[in-house]
């Protein structure tokens, strides 16, 4: 569908009947208007799937007909009638593949067969599932090393698929495992753990419909996390306080038409979600934060000289917190000057959200990749823990910490085993089920493999799921050292990027999508998924495979074991795949918090895996939730140079990770295009520059390496002053690689110091 580039305002609401029209044409656009709509109506039911696109909870998996505009988008996506066959690999070679746009390569259609990539023709050409395997097996077993493979995973990857995959990798000899959630939520990861014991939320999805307040920081939930939009609905309608802080006003976040509600969809109205919406500057989230307790600190010592209610919740931090005094002493020495130029919000703005946070009691405190994707991301997470402690919204219904991760099971997969820092208990209690010894050296995270490819330490990278060379920061030297690898592998559903920037040998193995049956030995299976509120619950596909050709992640996972181990595994793989419930049954006996796995997720909803930090149980050395400074406001001075924006990197409303569903972005006006850079009047000003001009963004390094995109067109909008925002992945080339937090390595998307010069390419036609 060929759209013409266009820049022009969206006056509508997000969600109501705009939201149907995309899906309507979306379905058309894969060629499954009436295959699409049958399958939404499996979707989030009790016997049916969960849905592929964000990881929000759903009602209990009950019989609500309930998704959004780009969950359902993800599963027409999938269940397209296009496909990406032999003929067409023979058609077309990389080098010209390579000229294609991301959008029409995951265009062509689900992909049919196993392909081996031939270096003599420069195309892909057909191979059987065995000598793949083969291929693989030989060459991880010529290495002298087995720290020299990486073992990447995607968040779509099932519980069950993510417990092979581990145990494969770890029996191999190696905790490689460079995984989506070092690239967006690591920072929760890492930071939320040294504050509360656990790197998880802490709210259920029943919280929202008890809570008094919600803020909401750095998160777009209209498109990032859309079925989020119903629990933000139904809190605005009954009086609950929203505000959100957020560089862009998002349409989602100022009004919302629920496609549910026949009287907004009659009568075109719409509901007022976040009143007021902060455009905080892009990396001022600290700044605001702590202006937002320095208030609550000076309002509770003024309450209690007065003899009057005490404003911070004292009985819960004497009880359950430390590092109180410290966190209070930094606060006092925060000047409000600086808060209001590092947050780029006035004073009596930050006073208003303080005093409505105050009021509340029972708060919840959103976020998402917004507050990660910093240099001190792990930083960011945990000054939110401080605000939710402070008034000891931590183990209270209708309050916690909320972050929203953006993949379907992004979280399940580490729950299972997907991390390169496993525990001691962990590796323990694996190999006394398993019987192997697995390796205890901590391996390789995203920005780590990366660094060590560059080294050339590493030489066969794996990938279940995702399009990490698409996803990744710093372009000019990473896809570099991704085809110098002996050996790249993907499983994977769709054509994309990543299959095209490849090593000397490449395979893409097509799997099984999450709508599609899975027939296994004993019939018919399911794979269950963890959201981002930590509800466990099955999902069983119910159309037929795109291909006879498919085979399931749990079924390649085994192939590559038996292929590569060989007689020397002890892990009973043909068993495994031939019912899932064996593999739930060894996650249970790894992880005694899957306690009752199987006879669990038969029941409409899943279970529950408890958060100790939600029963006030803090996993920490001391035994409490701790209060963590930060010192100062800011998380980089780069500010000498008075050219320089804080660009920030974001997704269209039409995108999925790297995935696009359209060249368009409707909620910012932006048609057919996706080479624009989002800039205010005042920066346009300053730069000589009008809307519709042309430039190129060029990062201010300090390695000395250029790195640079060209030709984005100019679009003036609402944004803060100092910085401006383009979309990803176009711009990760401008992501360094040394720009990532030093606790969670997860780069700095989010905040990235570049200079804007007009283009001295010749623009291109509107």
């Amino acid at each position: 569908m060929t759209i013409r580039k266009s820049i022009r305002p969206y006056h509508q609401p997000a969600g109501g009947w705009g939201a149907l029209k995309a899906l309507s044409e979306h379905l058309i656009e894969q060629r499954v208007p009436i295959k699409g709509a049958t399958t939404l109506s499996r979707m989030n039911q009790p016997e049916g799937f969960d849905c592929p696109g964000c990881a929000w909870p759903d009602p209990k998996h009950t019989s609500s007909f309930e998704f959004c505009e780009n969950g359902a988008k993800a599963v027409a996506w999938e269940a397209t009638a296009k496909r990406c066959t032999p003929e067409f690999f023979a058609e077309h070679s990389v080098k010209e593949l390579s000229a294609w746009s991301d959008y029409d390569l995951e265009m062509v259609g689900r992909l049919t067969h196993p392909m081996i990539y031939d270096r003599a023709s420069d195309h892909y050409r057909p191979v059987s599932w065995d000598d793949a395997f083969a291929i693989i097996g030989r060459h991880l077993n010529a290495l002298p090393d087995p720290d020299m493979a990486e073992f990447y995973t995607s968040g779509r990857t099932s519980n069950e698929a993510a417990f092979l995959y581990q145990l494969f990798a770890r029996e191999y000899g190696t905790n490689n495992f460079p995984d989506c959630s070092n690239m967006c939520h690591e920072a929760t990861s890492v930071g939320l753990p040294q504050s509360l014991g656990v790197g998880k939320g802490t709210v259920l999805l029943e919280d929202f419909d008890k809570a008094d307040c919600i803020f909401i920081f750095g998160q777009n939930p209209g498109t990032n996390s859309p079925r989020m939009m119903t629990s933000l609905w139904k809190a605005s309608r009954r009086g609950a306080a929203i505000i959100s802080f957020n560089p862009f006003r998002e349409r989602a976040l100022e009004r919302f038409q629920y496609p549910q509600n026949p009287v907004e969809m009659a009568t075109l109205s719409a509901t007022k979600i976040s009143s007021p919406l902060y455009q905080v500057r892009v990396g001022g989230d600290i700044a605001a934060l702590k202006g937002i307790m320095k208030v609550m600190v000076e309002a509770d010592e003024t309450a209690r000289a007065n003899d009057e209610p005490e404003i911070l919740d004292w009985d819960f931090i004497r009880g359950h917190t430390v590092g109180i005094e410290a966190l209070i002493a930094d606060l006092k020495a925060a000047q409000w000057p600086d808060i209001e130029r590092q947050s780029g919000l006035l004073h009596e703005d930050i006073e208003h959200a303080a005093h409505v946070y105050m009021k509340a009691e029972r708060a919840i405190i959103v976020y998402g990749m917004g507050i990660t994707q910093h240099k001190r991301g792990a930083c960011n997470v945990q000054q939110l823990a401080n605000l939710a402690l402070l008034r000891g919204h931590i183990g209270r219904e209708g309050a916690g910490l909320c972050p929203v991760r953006g993949h379907s099971n992004v979280q399940g997969d580490r729950t299972v085993g997907i991390t390169e820092v496993p525990t001691q208990e962990f590796l323990d209690r694996l190999e006394h089920r398993f019987g192997f010894k697995p390796p205890t050296a901590h391996g390789h995270n995203v920005v780590t493999a990366l660094e060590a490819m560059l080294r050339g330490e590493v030489k066969v990278f794996v990938a279940m799921g995702g399009n990490f060379a698409a996803a990744i920061p710093d372009w000019q030297q990473t896809q570099a050292a991704l085809r110098n690898l002996d050996l790249t592998v993907h499983v994977s559903t769709k054509l994309n990027r990543s299959h095209l920037i490849h090593g000397h040998d490449a395979l893409i193995l097509p799997c099984l999508g999450r709508t599609e049956i899975d027939l296994q030995a004993t019939g018919p299976q399911s794979i269950t998924v963890e959201d981002s509120m930590s509800m466990v619950h099955a999902s069983g596909g119910r159309n037929k495979p795109a291909s006879e050709h498919l085979l399931s992640e749990p079924a390649i996972i085994a192939g590559i074991a038996r292929a590569t181990l060989g007689d020397r595994s002890v892990v009973g793989w043909e068993a495994f795949v031939a019912d899932y419930d064996r593999i739930r049954d060894a996650i249970e006996d790894v992880f005694p918090i899957f306690q009752g796995y199987n006879a669990r997720i038969r029941v409409p909803g899943g279970f529950h895996l408890t958060s100790t930090a939600r029963e006030r149980i803090w996993m920490t050395p001391s035994g409490k939730a701790n209060f963590l400074v930060f010192e100062g406001l800011g998380e980089d001075s780069c500010e000498s140079d008075p050219e320089m924006l804080w660009l920030s990197t974001i997704r269209s409303h039409d995108q999925y990770n790297t995935t696009l569903y359209s060249m368009s972005d409707r909620y910012r006006g932006v048609y057919g295009q996706r080479d624009v850079v989002f800039l205010n009047e005042l920066e346009m000003k300053k730069r000589g520059l009008a809307d519709g001009d042309r430039v190129d963004l060029v990062t201010l390094s300090t390695d000395g390496m250029e790195r640079s995109v060209h030709n984005f067109r100019v679009v003036g909008y609402s944004f803060p002053n100092g910085c401006c925002a383009a979309y990803y992945p176009e711009t990760n080339p401008l992501v360094p690689l040394y720009a990532h937090d030093p606790l969670s390595f997860t780069p700095s998307s989010k905040g990235i110091p570049v200079r804007i010069v007009r283009s001295m390419t010749e623009a291109q036609s509107e």
